[in-house]
């Protein structure tokens, strides 16, 4: 069988779609999409060190390995 995901725009269109899904007796579990945490502390460094002038400018893949 198929799985949906659905991306309500707003708590009301939220709320109707648990209901519906409720209704019918389907089911469904509710889940977060978030990035992991090692993810978001390597970002949030990364723009603390472009704020400080700390980044240098990607040319391509070969100046990254030499």
């Amino acid at each position: 069988m198929e799985a949906l995901i659905i991306y309500p725009e707003n708590k009301e269109q939220l709320v109707a779609v648990k209901a519906v899904m409720k209704a019918m007796k389907i089911n469904f579990k509710k889940s977060k999409e978030s990035l992991p945490d090692e993810v978001v502390s390597e970002v949030k460094k990364s723009l603390k060190q472009a704020e400080n002038g700390k980044l240098k400018a990607y040319k391509g893949i070969k100046e990254m390995l030499d």
